[in-house]
């Protein structure tokens, strides 16, 4: 998702992000046909689809996910691997348990679930999902699990400790990303006016001024996240987004990132651009293609 035009603070980085605005507009739509690198029935090469709404990394068996406009993809090889049914897979995010995922978005052509999808969950990877809560009301286009529950922006901001119950939070802002950790009640919403920053998983929101303004935000582990701006800049932080440093540069216009702890103290951070699949083993200083691009 990107952020929405305003004449508020920081002019030049809401126009950096402007570029972005069509392909977020276009990933909103129902997915029509299957990407056209199909190699064949559920097999791609290269880049799956060309609308990427997530990305997760599996640090201990280094699975590569791609949430996209025509379904999920497994990319840890040069050759995609489709999971599941062809939905459009909006706010998608890992849960504390291998192989647990939540999403939102809208159903394939053929499915059986309602439009738009609501809250829904896979305990097998994404080979099947079942309907948590809100069908038919709710596209969470920003989504992410924390310590005590799920934080997610339908239009409004909403938290749920179970995924059928919800709370609505006043939080005056519309986050473009939220990013949380299930070991952490600590979440991160990017905004237009920079980084909104909850540690009571999302109740409460607090204005950080002095944070970049990033657009896309993961975290590596409870206390370690990377940022990313709109033009590519990546910053870290060692305390949950509290305080940033800037790091390196991603090429290419970036549609999702995803962060795993690394065993030198470096996390991993990853991207998916509108071209490839980019990681970083050095904590965001430097990029290369990945092994799933």
């Amino acid at each position: 998702m990107s952020f929405p035009p305003t004449s508020g603070r920081r002019p030049a980085a809401i126009l950096a992000a402007a570029a972005a605005l069509v392909l977020s507009l276009a990933a909103c739509a129902p997915p029509a046909t299957p990407a056209s690198n199909t190699a064949s029935a559920g097999t791609a090469t290269g880049r799956p689809s060309s609308h990427v709404h997530g990305l997760s990394v599996n640090g201990e068996t280094g699975q590569v996910l791609l949430a996209t406009h025509e379904g999920l993809f497994d990319v840890s090889k040069k050759l995609a691997v489709k999971i599941g049914p062809t939905n459009d897979l909006m706010g998608f995010t890992a849960a504390m348990d291998d192989g647990v995922f939540y999403a939102s978005g809208h159903p394939g052509a053929g499915s059986a679930l309602p439009s738009p999808l609501g809250l829904v969950k896979t305990s097998d990877g994404g080979k099947t999902w079942e309907k948590l809560s809100r069908q038919g009301e709710s596209d969470f286009h920003a989504l992410t699990a924390t310590k005590s529950g799920i934080v997610a922006f339908d239009g409004t901001l909403r938290t749920s400790t179970d995924g059928t119950t919800w709370k609505t939070v006043g939080a005056g802002f519309i986050p473009a990303a939220l990013a949380g950790n299930p070991f952490s009640d600590t979440v991160l919403a990017t905004t237009q006016d920079g980084v909104q920053r909850s540690t009571d998983g999302g109740a409460t929101w607090a204005l950080d001024k002095a944070a970049p303004v990033i657009q896309f935000a993961a975290f590596a582990s409870a206390t370690e996240a990377v940022g990313v701006e709109p033009g590519g800049t990546v910053h870290y932080s060692a305390d949950g987004g509290a305080t940033w440093t800037r790091k390196g540069q991603i090429s290419g216009a970036v549609q999702a990132v995803a962060a795993t702890e690394g065993s030198d103290g470096n996390p991993r951070v990853w991207a998916a651009t509108s071209t490839e699949v980019v990681v970083s083993t050095d904590g965001g200083a430097t990029f290369r293609p990945s092994d799933a691009s």
